[in-house]
């Protein structure tokens, strides 16, 4: 059982976070499989950025907004009466959180507070999809991939803030949805794809000096992340939610998606095979003292295999290449409404292929 049309074609969705690169990349999703879904975001948060690449305004209801103002996010969720909210609108960035601490617990963790509390206000709400990291678990720098029962933590303010959204949606799920709309919290590895454009990424910074011409720099080329297309981590996030709109009430807990355990590598792999599908060689090393990063981190995905059927479709390589080809093709004049809508109905096609009997129509 995968992403069907059928369990989105006319429902309204709201997302949080749609000017970003994982919530721009599901609402132009959702949009092409017929829901009628409505934003709440800043502004774009970078220039470029897939959202005013993809024009993806003309194609949703945009709302401008922040989640860290209650009567904002309340407003919204009154005024779009979503059947289904998927909540990605975050501060997602470990060094940035290092200089801005109280902006990042604010957003990660009172944001998600809020949009909690302004669903259960709202009758039309039946299921919420909280989108926080791999960051959340307390890393304790083992070769153990983590489960979905291991404890929250965190060493940076970042991953702290993540784990601490998590213990706030499993409060409200306790507290205020034992009946109702359904909460489930999602969590992906380290998702790349065409349109990020955050700084201080691994990817994004290496396509940015691609197209320079410049050398990239790599800070940690031995850590070890689970990397995967941006299209399979939103694969299992929409899955989560056809479930929790069916009813199923043993979906609405946390839920991990990552790649295959042979697709978690290090920095300095996806460097030298970015670097090669670009005609470019060579990356340097910055100076002076990092702040602390992860060094490994793994996550165990079988409890989405098992109980949802869920796996991912693209192999790191494919990932990977889908990235270059995104952005060869945009920065050669490409539309990157047309390139992003066609590696979508790709990806679908792909998926149906390794599913067999999966059906997408």
């Amino acid at each position: 059982m995968l992403v069907r049309s059928s369990s989105w074609q006319g429902r309204r969705v709201l997302v949080t976070g749609h000017t970003g690169f994982k919530g721009g990349w599901l609402s132009l999703w959702l949009h092409q499989l017929g829901a009628e879904v409505t934003g709440l975001a800043l502004p774009a948060p970078t220039d470029p950025s897939f959202f005013e690449q993809t024009r993806l305004s003309e194609l949703l209801h945009h709302i401008e907004g922040d989640v860290r103002d209650l009567a904002v996010v309340e407003n919204a969720v009154r005024e779009a009466q979503p059947e289904i909210v998927f909540h990605l609108a975050a501060q997602p960035l470990v060094r940035y959180s290092y200089d801005h601490p109280i902006e990042t617990y604010a957003t990660n963790v009172m944001g998600t507070a809020h949009v909690l509390d302004a669903c259960r206000r709202v009758d039309s709400v039946q299921a919420v999809v909280c989108v926080t990291s791999d960051k959340c678990y307390e890393n304790r720098e083992w070769v153990w991939p983590y489960r979905e029962s291991d404890p929250m933590g965190g060493h940076d303010p970042y991953s702290s803030s993540k784990g601490a959204a998590e213990l706030v949606v499993a409060a409200y799920r306790r507290s205020y949805f034992k009946s109702g709309a359904r909460i489930a919290s999602v969590r992906a590895g380290n998702v790349i794809g065409g349109g990020d454009w955050a700084t201080d990424r691994l990817v994004p910074d290496i396509i940015r000096a691609l197209l320079a011409g410049k050398r990239p720099e790599i800070r940690f080329p031995a850590s070890v992340r689970p990397w995967q297309h941006v299209l399979d981590a939103l694969s299992g996030y929409m899955l989560v939610g056809q479930r929790l709109l069916e009813g199923r009430d043993e979906c609405a807990t946390g839920w991990n998606f990552g790649p295959a355990d042979e697709d978690t590598k290090p920095v300095g792999w996806i460097a030298e095979r970015m670097l090669a599908a670009w005609g470019a060689e060579g990356w340097d090393s910055p100076d002076g003292p990092q702040p602390h990063e992860a060094v490994l981190l793994r996550l165990d995905c079988s409890k989405a295999r098992s109980e949802l059927g869920w796996n991912p479709a693209l192999r790191l390589d494919d990932a990977l290449a889908k990235v270059v080809e995104w952005h060869a093709e945009v920065h050669k004049g490409g539309d990157a409404c047309e390139v992003s809508l066609r590696q979508l109905s790709e990806y679908r096609a792909r998926s149906t292929q390794k599913m067999g009997q999966v059906q997408w129509a």
